[in-house]
């Protein structure tokens, strides 16, 4: 009684919310095909909310049962479709594949799956879930939707029709959907496949991380230790390709055990819903009173935040140009989810490195996708072999892809090698960076090609008195020039600012420097002046899309 009841539920729920319409039309288009099928796929979109009122034990059902539940419905469609003699070819309700897509969860902490915490639960195959940023993934292969089997003694009954019909479920491997070990459950017969009524799908693997992640890709950890872990999500059919490297994302779905050459948590993906960044919520009150003070000029309020601008690395009044087109740089960062954004590059030529990677290194660390780059690892896109041997190749983000929206922070240029640096100008100049994946080292022999936009504001210095430097024969220049003889030209000329900061200029007097660093040597977290008590780093921080 219990079962019929959620049928019934079941049913009136898929009559108010068009469901049922819905399903009628895709039945149309099984129905109106030439094609034989061995499994007719349906997706059936699902308000747990709505069901959870119209029937508390079907929604408990979807929310914690979720296989039992597609069985519930798979009942309901297939005495629809015998009812309304919507397919005529379908035979056996196992021929019906019912997959369940959730429109939300309801926002309490059980159902979510915190990528910061263990153990993750991963053995109660119900609904979770999680949020994360793209990290990695896979070019899209296929995976087996659903097979048919017969026996393989001719004088069994099950020799014949669509008795023995698998479909994949969530958390299945390819192995437990077609392989040769099948027996026939009236005559234990060996089945076997027939193989024209396979049924294959689209199946793609990303790789996510966990905001709170993007931490230990900033250089500064404020002396927290953290450890973070990728988690793997795959995604079938309709989510195959609805995600992008560097964005983030609310994934639903169920946590599964995949062994491969070692045992992983997985998630196969229900829904994806799409993360905006949240628009700056306006300046702050110090700000904004300073903003009434200074209206009556056009600049005073941005000399004034220039001036004061990370009090906590160089005292007010020096470097304010490289300030000022620092705060211009980083008041670009928007929307991640764009396709197109305006970025402004910077290159700085300096004498004092050690002191402007700490101005830059503290001023990445105001926006959510401030990236620090690392020379061990790679700046762009690479390629690697997928762990899980579904044979695609894997694309790792790299750190300018991974910014996302914000700054990417790539160091000294000259650390950097030359293919490298000439990589770097391309992708300055067309704001892409185009993947060549080679047949015959990945995949099935055939050639192909993927293409990223790259949208973040390149952070550079080089150093004018390196080794390299002072060994070299520099020619005359003009009073006011620079000797710029290091950098390649067209990459020179591909950043939107080349500011030169020397430390001996009067913008940058030497005493006030060397005053700052012995005191906050000694009191690291002192605050030295009264702008760094009126105007904070949370100030500023409010002035940025978070």
């Amino acid at each position: 009684m219990s079962n019929l009841k959620m049928k019934e539920a079941a049913l009136i729920y898929l009559d108010r919310s068009g469901g049922l319409q819905k399903f009628i039309d895709d039945c149309k288009y099984y129905n109106d095909s030439k094609q034989s099928y061995a499994v007719y796929r349906f997706n059936i979109l699902v308000n747990p909310s709505d069901i959870v009122e119209l029937d508390a034990e079907l929604g408990n059902h979807i929310l914690h049962k979720p296989l039992k539940a597609a069985q519930v419905f798979q009942s309901v469609c297939f005495t629809a479709v015998k009812t309304l003699s919507l397919i005529g070819q379908l035979q056996t309700e196992t021929q019906i594949n019912i997959v369940l897509k959730l429109t939300h969860l309801p926002p309490l902490r059980s159902y979510i799956l915190d990528l910061c915490e263990f153990p993750l639960d991963y053995a109660s195959q119900r609904f979770y879930m999680m949020q994360g940023i793209v990290i990695a993934m896979t070019t899209v292969t296929k995976y087996t939707q659903g097979a048919r089997f017969l026996c393989s003694d001719e004088a069994c009954p099950l020799s014949k029709g669509f008795q023995y019909i698998r479909v994949h479920v969530p958390g299945a491997t390819e192995s437990a959907t077609v392989r040769n070990d099948f027996l026939c459950n009236l005559c234990s017969s060996s089945l076997q496949e027939d193989r024209k009524f396979r049924v294959l799908g689209d199946k793609q693997i990303v790789e996510i991380i966990t905001a709170k992640a993007i931490h230990a890709f900033r250089g500064y950890s404020k002396n927290q230790p953290f450890r973070f872990q990728s988690l793997t999500i795959f995604l079938r059919d309709e989510s195959v390709s609805k995600m992008n490297i560097g964005n983030e994302y609310k994934i639903i779905g169920i946590p599964t055990c995949v062994k491969t050459s070692q045992t992983a948590v997985c998630i196969e993906a229900n829904s994806i819903i799409s993360c905006n960044p949240k628009v700056p919520s306006g300046i702050s009150d110090n700000f904004r009173y300073l903003l009434s003070l200074t209206s009556s000029s056009c600049w005073k309020f941005t000399a004034i935040l220039a001036n004061i601008f990370a009090s906590q690395i160089v005292p007010p009044g020096t470097y304010n140009l490289l300030k000022l087109c620092l705060l211009m740089s980083l008041v670009q960062t928007s929307d991640r989810n764009k396709e197109l954004k305006d970025c402004l590059d910077i290159l700085i030529i300096t004498s004092d490195t050690l002191l402007v990677d700490r101005l830059l290194n503290f001023s990445i660390n105001l926006v959510p996708r401030g990236i620090r780059h690392l020379v061990s690892t790679e700046i762009f896109p690479t390629l690697s072999r997928n762990k899980y041997g579904t044979g695609a190749v894997s694309i790792q983000a790299g750190s300018a892809l991974l910014a996302k929206g914000g700054i990417c922070f790539i160091g000294d240029l000259a650390s950097h090698k030359k293919d490298k640096l000439e990589q770097l100008q391309s992708v300055v100049e067309s704001r892409n960076i185009t993947v060549y994946i080679p047949g015959k080292k990945f995949g099935d022999g055939v050639n192909q090609q993927m293409t990223f936009p790259v949208q973040c504001s390149f952070w550079s210095f080089v150093d004018m008195d390196s080794s390299s430097r002072k060994n070299m024969q520099k020619t005359n220049t003009l009073i006011g020039q620079m000797d710029c003889s290091l950098i390649p030209t067209n990459l020179l000329e591909a950043f939107g600012l080349l500011i030169k900061c020397n430390e001996s200029s009067p913008c940058s007097p030497l005493l006030s420097t060397v005053q700052h660093t012995l005191k906050k040597a000694i009191d690291p977290e002192g605050q030295l002046y009264v702008a760094s008590k009126k105007f904070t780093t949370e100030d500023f921080e409010k002035s940025f899309p978070s």
